[in-house]
């Protein structure tokens, strides 16, 4: 985000020094232009329910040479070896590869989780990789969803209540709570156990809980780490629909991590990567 977050003509040492609230005034601004900044380019800015705008043709996010290493026992680790990818608007994208493939990574890079050592992730048109920690906060709160393969609700909150949590952390104004809510669990099938807490949910009605409050705040991308691996087949094949679903009703785009061949076939693209690369696109 940088360039599009990044605060212009702040005061000087000088001026500082001579009035001390100048240093908070600036804080303040540089806050205002952050969040004004990131709501100017969201594809849904002023409601949770108005039709995106975004043009099919151009790619929502893509990855350019990008590579990451890490260092382990003072030797260098590469795990990411020049990936190059574009996810497009409303699809559903998978990368498929065995465990330590780099896969992973390269979800966590997506999301601006973590940066690359290398290269360009360009998101709704801005440089994604160079922003800075509280700007990349910023723009997963309003743009991005994340789905786990723990599910990650809280275990003593409702359905209802995990999805409401969710719009509560994402600034959502309570007028919205409600009906938002609603439509998230009646959209994952889950509206006659919207009061049951998780203990009282099976594994598939769990993970459709999780991929509802990962919806709550509409974002444009949504990425999800293995989600049907705690799953069996069954439960794996109705979180697939629920995905196809979401895309269409939410104008999503889904990319996920997978290494179970029963769901590949329901993507509209296959990335298989082996030791940090991709082997076909």
């Amino acid at each position: 985000m940088m360039g599009w977050l990044r605060s212009k003509g702040k005061t000087s040492n000088i001026a500082a020094k001579q009035d001390p609230d100048s240093k908070a005034q600036d804080s303040t601004e540089v806050s205002i232009e952050e969040i004004s900044e990131v709501e100017a380019f969201s594809s849904s800015a002023g409601s949770l329910f108005a039709p995106r705008l975004f043009d099919e043709t151009k790619p929502l996010l893509t990855v350019s040479g990008v590579e990451r290493s890490f260092s382990v026992g003072g030797r260098q680790l590469d795990v990411l070896k020049g990936i190059d990818m574009a996810l497009f608007p409303m699809q559903l994208i998978m990368l498929k590869g065995r465990s330590g493939s780099g896969k992973t990574t390269l979800l966590n890079m997506i999301g601006g989780l973590d940066q690359p050592n290398k290269g360009e992730i360009v998101f709704m048109g801005h440089p994604f990789h160079q922003s800075g920690d509280d700007q990349r906060t910023l723009v997963r709160r309003k743009e991005i969803g994340f789905i786990f393969q723990s599910f990650a609700l809280m275990p003593l909150l409702s359905a209802w209540e995990n999805v409401e949590l969710a719009l509560r952390m994402a600034n959502v104004p309570r007028s919205e709570w409600k009906k938002r809510t609603a439509h998230c669990l009646d959209l994952v099938g889950l509206s006659k156990r919207m009061h049951h807490r998780p203990f009282e949910l099976s594994g598939g009605e769990q993970q459709r809980v999780a991929i509802a409050k990962a919806i709550a705040h509409r974002p444009s991308l949504l990425l999800a780490d293995e989600p049907t691996a705690e799953l069996d087949s069954q439960m794996g094949a109705q979180v697939m629909a629920v995905f196809r679903d979401i895309i269409q009703a939410e104008q999503v785009t889904i990319c996920m991590t997978t290494h179970d061949p029963t769901i590949m076939e329901v993507a509209d693209h296959v990335f298989e990567m082996v030791d940090g690369k991709f082997i076909n696109t």
